[in-house]
């Protein structure tokens, strides 16, 4: 039945597609006092169209157990939008349910505005379940996972972007994760996993005990841009292949990462902070690019810990212009590849103008113009300010991050063009153009410049 504000299209075939959609276009609002007053009951009763968008009130909590269907999924370039509105500053709340939201084939969907928290009176397995294409989750908060914060299923998963986005106390018991995401190349080839301008924090739910990864991803792509990464039980970022158990048969498409311009805070007991390649149930014999971050290892045992884990089959791992600082201590493990599997034969490991500690071990023989030292001259590292103080080394020692053949990947991103925040934010922080580029994920701008900038130190 066609609600009576909405025009009813089929009277409409003399306009053409795109006018037709534009026209009846609806907007649904939800909460205390409205025809609908929590989104499980409207997605029932009403398929969404191309255009439509749905407005939740803020300050109030309501069900989980949400499902958007295939069909109130949008069009190309005319998304349906699911929209919480602030109330006295505070977003809906989502609470509770085996999945919290859950987007089930519908494809092209906006989800903004929103507080998605588990419940352990619920066994809440994911907070949002993603199994459709093209949408985006935008300014929301993920908290209080028992088991997954986000997670992207093996199949009918095609292209997901997070921004602006906190997901925090989300994971445990080894196999389930703050962010756990795959693709279904068979279904959507080419999709893309991007995290943006975001915060990802504690991949340990409460006092569980053993949590997961902070991100584990099988996507046939994935592109890590601008975030605050920190917390992780086992590795930040597990970048591997899909499960040949989930439908896509290995070998269906190379599974390539590109890491351009986080912050990484490492400060749990599992010694290794990134795992490339595979897990033993999946491998990507992928390219890794790993640009201007951030890396610090914060903890006080006396091992040394590895950063990059590379495991299984991989091809190519390039890293340029990063810094990797171990507080307190030092000494890191640059490299781990007795497990990879190189997919030519051979280790192919390169990168440029990094800065990390002169005692680290296992430093690629391919790393070119590395900067060593004990200091890479941060503002203030044990309050995690980690933008270049004046002094720094790491100032204008940056290179262009130039690809070699045979480590390149589609649309490389450079240079950074932001700075990760560690709060919450709805804008991106510029990175300003101050002379050559500065090592890592802040660039300091120019002495006359820093008051404008808000940059002090």
């Amino acid at each position: 039945m066609i609600p009576s504000h909405r025009c009813q299209r089929l009277l409409l075939l003399i306009l053409i597609s795109a006018v037709g959609e534009s026209a009846c276009a609806a907007t649904f609002q939800v909460g205390p006092g409205r025809a609908w007053t929590a989104l499980q009951p409207l997605f029932d009763a009403v398929d969404l169209q191309p255009g439509d968008v749905v407005e939740v009130d803020g300050n109030v909590t309501y069900p989980g157990n949400v499902i958007l269907r295939d069909a109130d999924g949008g069009a190309v370039g005319n998304p349906v939008t699911i929209r919480g509105l602030r109330v006295n500053g505070q977003r809906p709340i989502l609470l509770g349910g085996t999945n919290t939201i859950e987007f089930r084939l519908a494809n092209h969907v906006v989800f903004e505005g929103f507080e998605v928290v588990g419940s352990v009176a619920d066994n809440t397995f994911r907070c949002i379940y993603h199994h459709s294409h093209d949408v985006l989750i935008r300014d929301v908060l993920v908290r209080d996972c028992p088991r997954h914060g986000i997670l992207g299923a093996d199949q009918d998963s095609g292209s997901l972007t997070i921004e602006y986005s906190e997901i925090r106390n989300a994971g445990s018991g080894q196999f389930n994760h703050a962010i756990y995401m795959a693709t279904d190349e068979l279904t959507w080839p080419g999709s893309v996993f991007r995290l943006q301008h975001s915060i990802v924090r504690d991949s340990r739910f409460g006092d569980s005990g053993e949590g997961g990864n902070l991100i584990k991803s099988r996507a046939e792509r994935n592109e890590i841009y601008y975030n605050w990464l920190e917390g992780a039980y086992y590795h930040t970022l597990e970048l591997i292949g899909p499960d040949p158990a989930g439908g896509t048969p290995e070998g269906t498409a190379r599974e390539d990462s590109d890491i351009v311009g986080n912050v990484i805070v490492h400060d749990g007991d599992f010694g290794a902070i990134f795992r490339f390649g595979g897990d033993g149930t999946g491998q990507s014999n992928g390219r890794y690019r790993f640009v201007n971050n951030t890396v610090l290892r914060r903890h006080s045992n006396n091992d040394t810990p590895t950063i990059f884990r590379l495991f299984d089959g991989i091809d190519a791992v390039e890293m340029h212009n990063n810094v990797f600082l171990r507080d307190g201590a030092a000494s890191f493990r640059i490299v781990r590849e007795v497990e990879a599997v190189w997919a030519s034969g051979n280790s192919r490991v390169r990168g440029s103008h990094n800065w990390f500690d002169a005692s680290s071990s296992f430093v690629p023989t391919d790393w070119t113009d590395n900067l060593t030292g004990t200091d890479p001259g941060f503002v203030n590292s044990s309050g995690n300010d980690f933008r270049p103080a004046i002094g720094s080394p790491l100032l204008n020692a940056a290179g262009t991050a130039a690809t070699a053949s045979g480590y390149e990947i589609s649309h490389p991103h450079f240079p950074p063009a932001f700075h990760p925040n560690a709060t919450p934010s709805d804008s991106p922080t510029t990175r300003p153009s101050a002379g050559a580029l500065d090592i890592g994920a802040y660039e300091r701008p120019v002495d006359g410049f820093l008051f404008a900038n808000g940059f002090e130190g």
